[in-house]
C-alpha cells in the first residue's frame, strides 16, 4: 500500500551550518556534538534520506525470517519474502501505532498488535482484525492499512541497505567507488561472508558522529589510546602506523576507508595466530580473485565507515551501526562477519576475538567508549562548545596521479576522511533535496583497476 505521511521541514529552526562546519579552514564547533535543534535536523535531512544497513543477508534464512533494527530512531522490521527478496516496513501499527514485533529475531508466518489484534502476513498487507466484524460498518477498507513500507531496499555482497527516501539516489550510486575496497572484506572468497555468533548490543553516552569519525578515518588514536591493549595482546612491542612503507585514506560522499597493505596488522591484536595462518593460506586465493594490492588489505591496519552510521574493522572482522538515541546517546550493534567458506574453528575465533576486544568488555572498545563519552561531555559546556576543533591534518596529501578509485590521499595518519565526513554532513544539512547536493568529489567516480593491473609493488599509482 502506499502511505502518504507529511514531514515536518524545520529548516528554518536550524542556524547557519557554515558557523559549526567551516572544512576549507580545517575546524568544527563542539556545538555539533549537543546541540538538540542539530539532531533533530539529521534525523530529518540524513538518517530519513541516506541510505542505512540494516542487516546482512545470512541472517534471513527462509521465508518469514525478519530481524527488528533501527533506521535513525525509527523501529523497523526487515523480513524475506516467499521469492526470497527481503522488505522493510515501519514497525508501528497503523491504528495506535503500538509495535507489532517486540522479538529482535525469528520466523513469523506474520506479526500481530498485542494492543487491538490487528494482523499482518510477511508482505505487510492488513489480514485480520479483533472484532473484525465490526470494521465492515465503518466504510472501511483494509488494502490501504498495511504497514507501511520503506521506500527501498537494496543489497551489496550481502550487506543490506534501506532508505525512507523514494527519490535518494540508488545503493549502486550512493556507495559509488569505495565498493572496490569493500570487496576487499566481503568478497575475497567465493561464497561471500556470513554473520556469526548474534548481535552484541550496548549503549554508550556519546554522539553518533563522534564514533562514525573514528572508523571513518582516525588511525591517529590507535597509538596512543590502544597502546597498552595492542600491546597486553600482541605479548609485546607493537608497530607503528607511521612505519609503515605504503597506506591511503580513501573518501567518496561522506564514506571513507583507512588502510595500510600489511595483511594482517588488524587480526594480530585478537592474539589468535591461527587467523594470521587461515589469511595468508587464503591470499593466494585473493590475489586471483581482486589483486595483490586488496589481498594485502584483508586482515590489515584499517577501517571504514559508509556514511552515515555503518562501519567495520577488517581483519578484526567486526561490523557495527552506530545508532543515534538523542545528541548524546547511542546504542551500538555490533556483528562478527567471516567467509562462509572459513573453517568452523576459525570462525569461533573470530567470534570469540571480538568479545575480547569489541565488545562492551572488550580492551579496545573500553578504550573508545570512555574518549567518545568525554569528547561529548566536554562539549555541553557553554564556553568549552564554542572552541575550534581542528580537522586538518593530510591537507596536501591528495594524489592526482593515481589509477585507484574515489579520493586518495596518501597515508593513514590523516584526517582527509574526517573532513570528507563533515562536508557531507554539513551539505546534506543544507540541500533541501539530492539533486541539490554539490559534488565535492575530486576522483575517479567508476570501480577501480581490475585484479590484474594493480600490484603491491606499484604504490597504488599508475600502471603496472
Amino acid at each position: 500500500m502506499a502511505n502518504r505521511i507529511k514531514t515536518i521541514d524545520i529548516t528554518d529552526a536550524l542556524p547557519d551550518i557554515d558557523d559549526f562546519c567551516d572544512i576549507p579552514n580545517a575546524r568544527i564547533s563542539g556545538e555539533i556534538f549537543h546541540r538538540q535543534d542539530i539532531y533533530e535536523q539529521e534525523l530529518e535531512k540524513i538518517f530519513a534520506r541516506c541510505w542505512l544497513f540494516v542487516g546482512h543477508e545470512s541472517q534471513f534464512k527462509k521465508a518469514g525470517d525478519y530481524i527488528t533494527t533501527t533506521m535513525g530512531e525509527d523501529d523497523v522490521i526487515i523480513v524475506r519474502q516467499k521469492n526470497g527478496s527481503h522488505k522493510a516496513f515501519i514497525n508501528a501499527c497503523p491504528h495506535r501505532g503500538n509495535k507489532v514485533c517486540f522479538s529482535e529475531s525469528g520466523n513469523a508466518r506474520g506479526f500481530i498488535c498485542n494492543y487491538h489484534g490487528w494482523s499482518f502476513n510477511i508482505e505487510g498487507n492488513l489480514i485480520g482484525q479483533h472484532e473484525s466484524g465490526i470494521y465492515e460498518s465503518s466504510q472501511f477498507d483494509a488494502s490501504k492499512w498495511g504497514l507501511r513500507e520503506v521506500a527501498q531496499i537494496d543489497s551489496y555482497k550481502g550487506l543490506i541497505f534501506a532508505t525512507f527516501d523514494a527519490q535518494a539516489p540508488s545503493l549502486e550510486e550512493y556507495l559509488g567507488p569505495m565498493t572496490w575496497y569493500l570487496d576487499a572484506l566481503f568478497d575475497n572468497q567465493e561464497g561471500g561472508t556470513e554473520f556469526v555468533g548474534g548481535c552484541i548490543r550496548s549503549t554508550m553516552d556519546c554522539n553518533w558522529k563522534i564514533a562514525a569519525e573514528n572508523f571513518v578515518g582516525d588511525i591517529l588514536h590507535a597509538g596512543w589510546t590502544h597502546d597498552s591493549a595492542a600491546r597486553a595482546m600482541l605479548g609485546g612491542a607493537v608497530s607503528k602506523v607511521s612505519d609503515f612503507e605504503e597506506s591511503y585514506s580513501v573518501n567518496w560522499n561522506g564514506h571513507g576507508y583507512e588502510f595500510a597493505l600489511d595483511t594482517v596488522g588488524n587480526v594480530a591484536v585478537l592474539g589468535e595466530s591461527a587467523l594470521n595462518k587461515y589469511l595468508h593460506t587464503i591470499k593466494p586465493s585473493v590475489i586471483d580473485r581482486l589483486g595483490e594490492f586488496r589481498a594485502n588489505m584483508i586482515g590489515s591496519v584499517s577501517s571504514c565507515t559508509i556514511f552515515p552510521n555503518f562501519s567495520f574493522l577488517p581483519g578484526q572482522n567486526t561490523v557495527r551501526i552506530w545508532q543515534p538515541r538523542g545528541p548524546n546517546k547511542i546504542e551500538l550493534f555490533t556483528w562478527v562477519v567471516v567467509n562462509k567458506t572459513a573453517p568452523e574453528d576459525i570462525k569461533e575465533k573470530w567470534r570469540k576475538g571480538a568479545m575480547i576486544t569489541f565488545s562492551p568488555t572488550g580492551v579496545f572498545e573500553m578504550d573508545d567508549g570512555e574518549n567518545w563519552e568525554y569528547c561529548t561531555k566536554t562539549a555541553r559546556g557553554r564556553v568549552t562548545s564554542q572552541q575550534d576543533l581542528f580537522v586538518g591534518l593530510g591537507m596536501d596529501t591528495y594524489l592526482e596521479e593515481t589509477d585507484l578509485p574515489a579520493n586518495v590521499y596518501s597515508g593513514q595518519l590523516n584526517e582527509a576522511n574526517s573532513r570528507a565526513f563533515y562536508q557531507y554532513w554539513g551539505d546534506l544539512l543544507k540541500s533541501p533535496s539530492w539533486d541539490a547536493m554539490p559534488n565535492n568529489n575530486k576522483g575517479k567516480a567508476k570501480a577501480g583497476p581490475k585484479a590484474s593491473q594493480i600490484s603491491d609493488k606499484t604504490d597504488g599509482i599508475g600502471e603496472k
